[in-house]
């Protein structure tokens, strides 16, 4: 990790002016093509949200902007990776938050992902033991179809973590579709890269 040089940043009166804002997160809702993924995922006999989920952080991890964040000093860190912190349902209704780490090759997030979901499901805490700012916050809704989505938020700190949800699939002819809401920090992340985030996660996907 590093902190970026807000001197010589093209974006620092934009990330001034956001800073300020009581609500500085914007978001949008996307529909993504899961129709190669889930084939995919089917050969593997593997979960397609495991699957889906490597697929994007993988795409975070190629766009730097999604590496930002803000620390106590209002200073802008940099991390060099990005790992996932995804909600985990429990059978009783419940669900607590993981940690897991990213890795490029599947397998090995695999059996990270399936190391969490073990300890989350073996637990009633609502935490883990590792909480690191260098996440992206991601949730799964797969009984609603959505078109929008908001977040609770605590809007007396922000360290400028995304925050990425995934909706329910649904099924046209031979397609299956996925809706996607993201929502990011205007002061680190603009619809340039959010753009770019969409088009790496559909590409990584249909690979």
């Amino acid at each position: 990790m590093h902190y970026l040089d807000l001197d010589t940043w093209n974006r620092r009166e934009h990330f001034e002016l956001f800073s300020k804002y009581k609500e500085p997160y914007w978001g949008l809702t996307v529909e993504i093509d899961v129709t190669i993924a889930k084939c995919l995922a089917d050969s593997l006999s593997v979960s397609l949200y495991i699957y889906y989920l490597h697929a994007a952080v993988h795409a975070a991890n190629q766009i730097k902007e999604f590496s930002y964040r803000i620390d106590e000093n209002n200073r802008i860190v940099v991390y060099d990776e990005i790992h996932a912190s995804s909600t985990l349902n429990r059978e009783d209704g419940s669900f607590g938050f993981s940690q897991i780490t990213y890795a490029e090759d599947f397998s090995d997030f695999l059996a990270h992902a399936n190391k969490e979901i073990e300890r989350v499901q073996t637990s009633s805490s609502l935490f883990g033991s590792v909480h690191t700012d260098n996440v992206i916050f991601f949730s799964a809704l797969p009984w609603v179809h959505f078109t929008s989505l908001s977040h609770a938020r605590n809007f007396e700190t922000t360290k400028g973590i995304p925050m990425i949800s995934f909706g329910k699939i649904l099924q046209t002819k031979d397609t299956f579709t996925m809706p996607v809401s993201i929502h990011v920090h205007h002061g680190l992340i603009d619809g340039l890269h959010v753009g770019k985030y969409v088009d790496a996660f559909q590409e990584i996907l249909n690979s």
